[in-house]
């Protein structure tokens, strides 16, 4: 903000780059996941090893815990005051 970007600018960057990981990690743990089931089907109760319903459940909740965990440093990073930030720096 201190050299001009906008607040909005700031917390779409800050939550872009939370989401991001998040994101990146559910591609992994999907491919993990998709592999491992057919190992742990004897584990699986009232579930089929591939159901989808359960592997995009899991993915919009840990999404949506991701979008809140980075939304709280994102409001606070675009509101800082860019002179205090100079100085702290």
């Amino acid at each position: 903000m201190a050299v001009g970007a906008e607040r909005g600018r700031v917390l779409r960057m800050v939550l872009g780059e939370g989401l991001a990981a998040a994101v990146a990690g559910l591609a992994a743990g999907w491919m993990a996941a998709w592999a491992l089931t057919r190992y742990l089907r004897s584990l699986l109760f009232g579930v089929t090893p591939h159901d989808t319903f359960t592997f995009a459940a899991v993915s919009a909740i840990v999404l949506a815990v991701a979008a809140a965990a980075a939304w709280v440093p994102a409001r606070r990073a675009s509101r800082v005051d860019p002179l205090v930030a100079l100085r702290h720096e």
